[in-house]
């Protein structure tokens, strides 16, 4: 049976074994943007959820086959987001509390409240509508706050952004600063793709991969019967960037007789290649990247000051993760698009659990951790929404910042709490900034902080009228 229009967007399944409670409820509940499915058959009712991916879901506690307590189990292992509210006219405050403690919005008691019923499933329906609009604005924000491939939308971010623009029609030698995993060759990328030399190409030299005797042959190439070995001309990296950019990454690892080379080349635009006389001129704009503390080394003498001050000229600095965590919504909507793109999967959204776990996380891997996080997620997720299981093992271990059995013994409303607290904290008490990072109102955000707020088990202790 449905009740509603085709044009409904917030969909709710009513399961109970007395067709006369599905009657009242259809009749109740009957508006242009909800719409309706009923089943007097409990394992109908559970296929229907199956197929019409219902938003809300009312069930009976106590029926034949398939009772309401094992029906709420099995909705909530499909998808933990559906908002369950269970019926029953035998009431106990135990039964109450085991159900909203396996995931239930609601427990009502029979006969039902038209009033109440009402009330409870508007608000949910106004919720709905509220997660799609935002499923939607989160797809706009990304789009709007990428820059050249890098998302993010906080201060240090659009700093980083108005560099990147003021620096690439200009530069010719760049440094590119920041924790590992925070993009360095994303900006470095976007340099060379906004300087005038974006139509040459781009070559990445990764200088911790390279053995010491072969670095300066493969920067600058060698010429034929240069060493033992060599049977034919070779061209460097630098010559094959003629005309583009090259970005020297980890460049920190580069071996002190190679630096003086490298600066040689940056002042003269010239390179020998090993074994001949000649010098070539070369226009190649240079990106040198590092996760290491410079200047540290070259006060130890393991890097040239010369060369440091030559490629420093221009320094982009990168933020960690946590110098940045108002970005990560928008950096897990962006990851949860790719992925589910790249496995071809209909994943749409986190469950709220899981999306405390990730904000709880210190990611010391900082974006690419993320970017791997959400590769194992979306490629283990079995429907349209990842949950803790889908993640990794190791964000739930005990020793980091956020445990699974926090998740799973606290009420949700002590976990929103908790987790306010935290990003406040964070934001030095910066109310309005902390809830920008959460996505909600500062008036939800005052509630969820109040001290002594109310037990979410009080409201069970006495049977509603």
């Amino acid at each position: 049976m449905t009740v509603g229009t085709e044009k409904s967007t917030v969909r709710l399944v009513a399961i109970d074994d007395d067709a006369a409670t599905l009657q009242l409820i259809s009749t109740v509940l009957a508006q242009d943007k909800l719409e309706i499915f009923t089943a007097t058959d409990p394992e109908i009712g559970l296929q229907i959820v199956y197929q019409k991916k219902p938003q809300i879901v009312l069930t009976d506690l106590m029926m034949p086959k398939l009772g309401g307590m094992e029906l709420l189990e099995r909705i909530q292992a499909f998808n933990p987001t559906i908002e369950i509210i269970l019926m029953t006219g035998q009431y106990s405050t135990e039964s109450a509390v085991e159900a909203i403690q396996k995931g239930a919005s609601d427990y009502m008691n029979k006969p039902l409240s038209v009033d109440k019923l009402r009330n409870r499933v508007e608000k949910l329906v106004q919720e709905a509508h509220r997660a799609q609009r935002a499923f939607q604005l989160d797809h706009e924000l990304v789009e709007a706050y990428s820059f050249e491939g890098i998302i993010g939308r906080s201060v240090e971010m659009l700093d980083v952004y108005t560099r990147i623009r003021r620096v690439a029609p200009h530069f010719h030698t760049a440094l590119v600063t920041g924790p590992t995993g925070t993009g360095k060759e994303l900006v470095a990328r976007s340099l060379h793709h906004l300087s005038p030399a974006a139509s040459g190409p781009f070559v990445v030299c990764n200088c911790s991969a390279i053995i010491e005797t072969l670095f300066e042959s493969e920067l600058f190439g060698y010429v034929k019967g240069a060493f033992t070995g060599a049977t034919q001309d070779k061209i460097g990296m630098f010559e094959y960037a003629n005309g583009g950019a090259l970005l020297l990454d980890e460049i920190g690892e580069m071996p002190l007789t190679t630096q003086a080379k490298l600066l040689r080349v940056l002042q003269s635009q010239e390179i020998q290649r090993v074994g001949s006389p000649a010098a070539r001129k070369i226009d190649v704009r240079v990106v040198a990247a590092t996760n290491r503390d410079l200047p540290a080394l070259v006060a130890e003498k393991q890097f040239r000051e010369d060369l440091f001050y030559r490629l420093s000229m221009v320094e982009i600095k990168l933020p960690s993760m946590m110098d940045r965590i108002e970005d990560l919504p928008l950096l897990v909507r962006h990851f949860l698009e790719q992925f589910a793109r790249q496995y071809d999967k209909p994943i749409a959204t986190l469950t709220r659990r899981a999306q405390a776990l990730l904000a709880r996380h210190p990611w010391p891997g900082n974006v690419r951790e993320l970017e791997n996080v959400f590769g194992h997620a979306c490629m283990m997720a079995e429907g349209n929404i990842i949950d803790v299981a889908d993640l990794p093992s190791y964000l739930s271990k005990p020793g980091s910042r956020a445990t699974l059995q926090d998740d799973v013994t606290l009420p949700l409303e002590e976990l929103d709490r908790r987790h306010a607290r935290r990003v406040l904290d964070h934001v030095g008490g910066n109310k309005v900034r902390a809830a920008e990072i959460l996505g909600i109102s500062r008036a939800t955000l005052y509630r969820l902080i109040a001290e002594n707020p109310p037990e979410a088990k009080k409201e069970f202790e006495q049977p509603q009228p």
